[in-house]
């Protein structure tokens, strides 16, 4: 299963969605989850931003190597389960062929309890990362909670 993680520019939410996500897998020795992410208004090779990289180093986690990337239909393809920070990335992603793969994140982490958006630390201070990165860690564990212990059907 391929999870895909979308929000607007590809350089703090998504990033950090994947870059947990990423993680967690490694450390659960998860061997049949793969993740990646991009945006919905992305400029492609971007680096991610300077508080998405400090924070995830607080917590032993590299981001360094990350470059954005614009959501494609290509991209969209390669997702069995694409996961967004807000409905407007829902949306975007729908529009180009992911209608049928394509949830909130907190919708999905929740089952339906909450449809959120994630919060976007983009221009906010360390403080507003930090808490971005929290959520995200609760979204993206609960994630893969429902994904390997749910055995979630997720097939196109």
């Amino acid at each position: 299963m391929h999870l895909l993680f979308v929000c607007t520019g590809n350089t703090c939410r998504s990033p950090l969605a994947e870059a947990i996500a990423r993680h967690a897998i490694a450390e659960r020795g998860i061997t049949n989850i793969t993740v990646s992410s991009a945006g919905v208004a992305a400029w492609d090779g971007a680096a991610a931003s300077d508080g998405s990289l400090l924070v995830a180093m607080e917590h032993g986690i590299d981001l360094s190597t990350h470059r954005a990337r614009q959501l494609s239909t290509d991209i969209v393809e390669s997702g069995d389960l694409i996961l967004t920070m807000s409905e407007s990335h829902l949306t975007r992603a729908a529009e180009i062929g992911g209608a049928s793969r394509t949830q909130l994140l907190t919708s999905f982490a929740t089952k339906g309890r909450s449809d959120a958006s994630v919060n976007d630390p983009f221009g906010g201070d360390l403080d507003v990362y930090r808490d971005t990165y929290e959520e995200l860690h609760t979204l993206v564990h609960a994630t893969l909670d429902r994904i390997v212990h749910d055995q979630e059907p997720f097939t196109r």
